[in-house]
C-alpha cells in the first residue's frame, strides 16, 4: 500500500501544478523583478492588487504575463515570459495569489 501512495504521489508531483503558487514564482523568475509589499523593477503584488480589487481580471493578467508589456506601472517593459517559464495553471494560481495580496 506504502508502494502505491508513493508512486501515486511521484506521479503527480511531475505534472506540473502542485507546487505553491510563490514556488512557481520563484522557478518562473517573477521575485527577480517583483517583491510582494515593494516595488523593485516592477510593482509589488500589492499594488497590483490594489489597482485590480474588485475587477475579474484573471484572465487578463494571465494574458498580460505571457505577451509582456509596458507603460503600465512605469517606462521599464516586463517581457514575455512563455509557458517554457511557468505552465499556465501554475501561471493562474500565481495572479489568483497576487490578486489577494
Amino acid at each position: 500500500m506504502k508502494i502505491l501512495l508513493i508512486a501515486a504521489a511521484l506521479a503527480l508531483g511531475s505534472g506540473g501544478a502542485i507546487a505553491g503558487p510563490d514556488e512557481a514564482m520563484n522557478k518562473a523568475g517573477c521575485m527577480a523583478c517583483h517583491a510582494k509589499d515593494r516595488k523593485l523593477v516592477g510593482p509589488a503584488f500589492k499594488e497590483i492588487a490594489a489597482r485590480h480589487k474588485g475587477q475579474d481580471v484573471v484572465a487578463r493578467l494571465v494574458d498580460k504575463v505571457r505577451k509582456g508589456g509596458a507603460g503600465v506601472y512605469g517606462p521599464i517593459p516586463m517581457p514575455a515570459h512563455g509557458a517554457d517559464k511557468i505552465s499556465d495553471a501554475d501561471l493562474k494560481a500565481a495572479v489568483e495569489s497576487i490578486l489577494k495580496s
